[in-house]
């Protein structure tokens, strides 16, 4: 059996820990890249048929938002709150507060090991009418690992990490029109320095994303309306290693694209429908014979814009194999009153893709300046990691201090 050069370089990342904490690292992986992601099927035993697309970091997929995870992971284009600019930063420009913060918290995989976890901490503030500054911080811990040698002696322990810092400029233009970009510095620390011998080193690297957000008030079946549309290209920048004689991967460029419909039903009755669709911007594995050589596809291996731009033609298996890496979340939201919520959404993912479908549900309570939002997925856990995966999200909308 081949595995990928990303499984292999993250079995060696964590050759020294004990083999509970090894499978922590396998599992993140099953649950990013899918079950085929650690065990390629071959026919004859010679020629790989699973073609995955494999990036460094990607905890930077996960939605840190609870109000997006309860729609299915949609969000795009749904309209702002102050998590905006985790899933589309151009939406903070049609924030209605001049400033605030918010924390969104989310105890990861807890079913299979209990103390990985998210945070994310965010900021805006408004500039003037057109224009929103923000900030935000997430955190991904993956708990306390037991180092051992190679006679099963405790070397220490060790808490590997990973986080991104972001500095978010949005400016609208028009009534209906905005764009957004965030700058993003990304460190991951997943090695104590040293792994079978070879010396390894955190990683770093920067990105951007750039992203647009449209919305216009109009009557669809005789009640009030606002429809949206939102785009995101998010983690578009440079590649990351951990040793130098290691070679750099791809972030994991994205495309977040969708639209959503809001009926105002009367003065306390509103619904939300959105439809999010979601493409990884990495190259495709290729199809390999026994010894490695490329018989199908495109050499993974490139510059990052021949990376990105190739990305939505290198599937080995053609446009049809391309229309199976674009995931797709649906979500419906009902708000009364302004000051209560209710979620739910689905996720789906091409079995051959990753295979993650679940459905999710979730909650809100908006008082005075206060937001909580929390999300429940709602999966078989026998079959997906991710059952019972909570998140929760508290939001502090500020007004202007008077003089």
């Amino acid at each position: 059996m081949k595995l990928p050069n990303s499984i292999l370089n993250c079995a060696n990342k964590y050759f020294m820990m004990k083999l509970n904490y090894l499978s922590r690292a396998l599992l993140l992986l099953l649950l990013f890249f899918g079950k085929n992601a650690l065990a390629q099927q071959s026919t004859g035993g010679s020629i790989s048929q699973t073609n995955g697309v494999y990036p460094d970091v990607p905890f930077l997929l996960i939605t840190p938002d609870a109000r997006a995870g309860a729609m299915g992971e949609a969000g795009v284009a749904v309209m702002p709150d102050g998590n905006a600019m985790s899933i589309n930063p151009a939406k903070l420009a049609f924030l209605e507060r001049p400033y605030g913060v918010s924390l969104s918290y989310s105890p990861w995989l807890k079913n299979l090991v209990p103390d990985i976890n998210l945070a994310y901490l965010s900021g805006f503030y408004q500039l003037d009418d057109r224009t929103v500054l923000g900030a935000s911080l997430r955190y991904f811990s993956l708990g306390e690992i037991t180092l051992v040698d190679e006679f099963q002696n405790q070397q220490g322990v060790f808490s590997p990490n990973e986080l991104a810092f972001d500095a978010t400029y949005s400016r609208k233009f028009g009534e209906n029109f905005s764009l957004g970009t965030s700058a993003r510095f990304i460190y991951s620390n997943l090695t104590s320095g040293q792994v079978n011998g070879s010396q390894q080193k955190p990683g770093m690297a920067v990105a951007v994303d750039v992203s647009g957000f449209f919305k216009k008030p109009t009557v669809l079946f005789g009640k009030d309306a606002i429809l949206s549309a939102g785009l995101n290209l998010s983690n578009i920048g440079t590649k990351m290693s951990y040793a130098e004689t290691q070679d750099k991967r791809f972030l994991p460029a994205n495309m977040k694209l969708g639209g959503a419909s809001t009926f105002i039903i009367d003065d306390y009755n509103q619904f939300t429908f959105a439809l999010d669709f979601n493409k990884l911007m990495v190259p495709t594995e290729p199809v390999r014979d026994a010894n490695g050589d490329i018989i199908a596809g495109k050499d993974p291996f490139r510059s990052v814009p021949s990376g990105i731009l190739g990305s939505f033609a290198d599937a080995p298996g053609g446009f049809k194999e391309e229309l199976k890496e674009v995931g797709i979340s649906t979500g419906i939201e009902y708000v009364y009153n302004q000051q209560f919520a209710v979620r739910a959404g689905y996720f789906y993912e091409n079995p051959d893709k990753g295979d993650r479908r679940y459905f999710t549900i979730g909650g809100g309570l908006k008082y005075n300046m206060f937001n909580l939002d929390f999300s429940y997925l709602v999966a078989n856990a026998q079959n997906s990691p991710l059952a019972n995966t909570l998140r929760f999200s508290l939001a502090l909308n500020f007004d202007k201090v008077a003089k």
